[in-house]
């Protein structure tokens, strides 16, 4: 299956991102997470690409995507969601799935509160959505930079930005490590490690914590609109429980659980298992 890789010029930003399969077949876009690209999606797009148009973006700051500085650019996830919205109104693209992940999540709550009759379907993968997901002791450091970004929280954060901070978001939870190509977490280290990027990242964690008061919302959508829902959730994930992905059925009743031996990054060691549920669970729904 051919991809496809493509840039465009949204607002004035030069957004990278990955496309496969007929544009006339229905969308699904694929939003990632902390802190890779869509090289996180390099093995599923070629599986979902037959039976769907798959685009892909990197979000500004991260992967091929431009990264202005963050004293020239307000990083927060409004304004990540905002320029999601815009490349694909661009791409002529009215309705889709999305499938969401970590910091994919926000962005996809946005887009699907901004305009639900866009959203045809949802694929949230260790993309949390209620207060549930979150594991202490992972979050508690990302609560007190907010609170008050002084140098001593802002240590514990620059903490994520180390290749060994990546390395074990990828290994953490999986049964056979040895599965999981190294290559990533330095990909994905190399990138953040651009001059710069610190800050930006630092401004990213510092605004997660606008996630929360939306979460009423989205779950005020997710009863009034009721969309077809999957998650697929790595069970040894330490950011985002299992947890999490149990509460999507507080609000959606009918919504399709799967927790599966695996981490945070569920695709580096289930890409089969995931895109098999993923095109039976679209192919159903008639996503799009």
């Amino acid at each position: 299956m051919t991809v496809h890789y493509k840039y465009a010029t949204v607002n004035g930003h030069r957004l990278f991102y990955r496309e496969a399969g007929d544009p006339a077949q229905p969308t699904i876009v694929l939003l990632h997470g902390y802190p890779t690209s869509s090289n996180m999606f390099r093995q599923l797009i070629p599986l979902l690409a037959g039976d769907l148009h798959v685009i892909a973006p990197d979000h500004l700051g991260f992967g091929l995507s431009d990264a202005p500085p963050a004293d020239e650019f307000d990083y927060t996830f409004d304004a990540l969601a905002a320029l999601t919205s815009d490349l694909l109104a661009q791409l002529g693209v009215t309705r889709y799935a999305i499938y969401v992940q970590d910091y994919g999540a926000p962005i996809g709550w946005r887009l699907a509160l901004g305009d639900p009759s866009a959203v045809t379907g949802i694929v949230t993968q260790n993309g949390n959505g209620y207060e549930a997901g979150f594991v202490p002791s992972f979050w508690e450091a990302v609560w007190a930079y907010h609170r008050d970004a002084n140098p001593a929280t802002e240590k514990a954060m620059r903490e994520a930005l180390t290749i060994d901070a990546i390395r074990w978001q990828y290994l953490t939870g999986v049964s056979d490590p040895t599965l999981v190509d190294p290559s990533v977490w330095w990909h994905d280290y190399h990138l953040v490690s651009r001059p710069g990027n610190d800050a930006i990242q630092l401004d990213l964690f510092a605004d997660y914590a606008s996630n929360l008061p939306l979460y009423e919302r989205l779950h005020q959508y997710f009863r009034t609109h009721r969309p077809p829902l999957m998650a697929v959730w790595g069970s040894g994930d330490q950011i985002f429980s299992p947890a999490g992905a149990l509460a999507f059925a507080d609000d959606l009743p009918d919504a399709e659980i799967h927790v599966i031996d695996g981490g945070h990054f569920l695709l580096e060691t289930s890409v089969d298992q995931v895109a098999e549920l993923m095109r039976e669970f679209l192919t159903r729904h008639q996503a799009g």
